[in-house]
């Protein structure tokens, strides 16, 4: 049995959840969102309580899948997600313009950045590192998936550099960084 599976998503005041055949549709104060559910997985709501069940056990790795995507719909609507990205490099520069995000990332052109709808991006802070400058981008949204997928291709617009941690990386997520080469081993004679 899927021990996450069996674990009952309690629906919060304000929220409401319709079950249709091959879906779930999760309304909230922030949106709304929808679920597929696959065949041999069926959902019971019981008094402010969801609970995920499966026809046997060749459904068993559906079991918790579908459980998690409900439950992040339930959170995504009542209170949204939100993703942190460091922007860190001298001389590079994050804006928002609309829906469009603005960057200078040491190339040769500036690279513009589409959000998708549902996303929104604020500029939090602007910190001065030693020897380096740091612009901390704030992703909300309430599709958790969604999110993820933006905060990946916005890590791929420059990837942090191995040595010294230029570029576009997850706030959250430590860098390690590799020495660069050493003067005292191996040099000239």
């Amino acid at each position: 049995m899927s021990r996450v599976g069996k674990k009952p998503i309690s629906i919060p005041s304000g929220v409401s959840v319709t079950l249709g055949a091959d879906n779930v549709e999760v309304k909230g104060p922030k949106g709304a969102l929808k679920t597929p559910v696959p065949g041999g997985i069926s959902l019971r709501q019981d008094a402010g309580v969801l609970h995920i069940e499966r026809a046997g056990d060749e459904f068993a790795a559906l079991h918790g899948l579908v459980r998690a995507l409900v439950a992040n719909s339930v959170k995504g609507v009542t209170e949204g997600f939100s993703q942190q990205m460091d922007v860190v490099g001298v001389g590079y520069k994050a804006e928002v313009k609309g829906q469009t995000l603005l960057f200078s990332l040491g190339y040769s052109h500036p690279v513009e950045f589409d959000l998708p709808k549902g996303i929104d991006c604020k500029i939090e802070k602007v910190q001065k590192q030693i020897p380096q400058y740091q612009v901390t981008l704030t992703l909300t949204g309430i599709d958790k998936q969604e999110l993820g997928q933006v905060a990946a291709k916005l890590n791929r617009l420059r990837k942090p550099d191995a040595y010294k941690g230029k570029g576009i990386r997850y706030a959250d997520r430590v860098l390690r960084l590799k020495a660069g080469k050493t003067g005292g081993k191996g040099g000239k004679k």
